[in-house]
């Protein structure tokens, strides 16, 4: 692939991005300093290219012309649908931005870009009902239990428990199954908390998530982008297919960002709810560095996870049965 047409997949994702309007000054910020990152790495100016989405100097029909190959189309096709549903759903400006999308990318007609949107928007929508979606009892008014008497060693299971899987994820040959990622990171969170005494809804836990470091909408164009701009999809039969490189790379990420963030929920909790988003943010890149080392010490029981994995338990597990 050009670089050409790579650029053109990453606009078509970053328009995505921004296709609500709804993104905070927090998102953005990660997401102007994923493409800052990839084009450090790829030499290409996507920093300007983000700029010039934001501020909506370039427009979807001129990128979608620079796609001609079919499997680059459903690529990109894909995803900007994971883009979409990276918020556990689909708004209606997202909807009416995949519609034009799909016909300008001649994908209105093809099956699998079809069955690829039902079971991605099935499985965000799932997420939805992880967790309650209003506490019990108002945040500012709980208070933890004894810290004391919580199985930290249990906890640290769950953790890892939920890192093996979601870097098993990565394994799978269908693209929708990373959208189970954070909604399995999500639940992760909201257990840790319920043990330590707390009742967390969905916006407290997501506001936790975009605080320590791992926006929602971004964590989707970093595991894409980096694959895409490291060379790291191959084509395989005239489409695009994960080769062993690009599924290793998505693997690290997902297992080091699940377990970084695990254990950064672990001590938040603990502690009270205490820590400054500085220290969150800190916290998480210093934990982050050994996860993915940890990885590798893992790869196998990773490797074995995935080879049991399969949609209908995908389902299940995002929707907590």
């Amino acid at each position: 692939m050009q670089a050409a047409q790579q650029q053109a997949i990453l606009s078509i994702a970053l328009l995505a991005a921004f296709a609500d309007g709804n993104n905070d000054e927090r998102e953005r910020e990660h997401i102007r300093g994923l493409a800052q990152s990839l084009g450090q790495d790829s030499g290409l100016d996507l920093s300007r290219l983000y700029q010039d989405v934001l501020f909506k100097r370039i427009d979807l029909a001129s990128v979608c012309a620079q796609l001609t190959d079919p499997a680059e189309r459903q690529f990109a096709y894909e995803m900007a649908v994971c883009v979409c549903d990276a918020d556990g759903s689909t708004s209606a400006a997202e909807s009416a931005f995949l519609a034009d999308l799909k016909v300008r990318l001649a994908q209105a007609s093809a099956p699998i870009s079809t069955l690829f949107q039902r079971d991605a928007d099935t499985l965000a929508k799932a997420g939805q009902n992880i967790v309650p979606l209003q506490s019990a009892t108002p945040l500012a008014q709980q208070t933890p239990s004894n810290a004391a008497l919580v199985n930290t060693a249990e906890i640290d299971s769950s953790i890892l428990k939920s890192s093996i899987l979601n870097g098993a994820l990565e394994l799978l040959p269908q693209t929708w199954a990373s959208v189970a990622i954070i909604p399995l990171q999500i639940k992760l969170v909201y257990n840790i908390g319920q043990r330590y005494g707390y009742e967390l809804d969905q916006g407290h836990i997501r506001e936790f998530i975009s605080t320590v470091g791992v926006g929602l909408t971004s964590q989707y164009l970093e595991q894409f982008g980096r694959k895409l701009m490291g060379g790291l999809f191959g084509k395989v039969g005239g489409k695009w297919g994960k080769t062993i490189g690009g599924a290793a790379t998505g693997m690290a990420f997902s297992f080091a960002s699940t377990y970084a963030l695990g254990q950064v929920a672990k001590r938040y909790y603990a502690g009270g709810r205490t820590m400054s988003a500085d220290l969150l943010k800190r916290t998480f890149q210093e934990t982050l560095a050994p996860a993915k080392d940890l990885q590798t010490k893992y790869l196998p029981e990773i490797q074995q996870r995935a080879s049991t994995l399969n949609a209908t338990e995908i389902m299940a597990l995002v929707k907590g049965k």
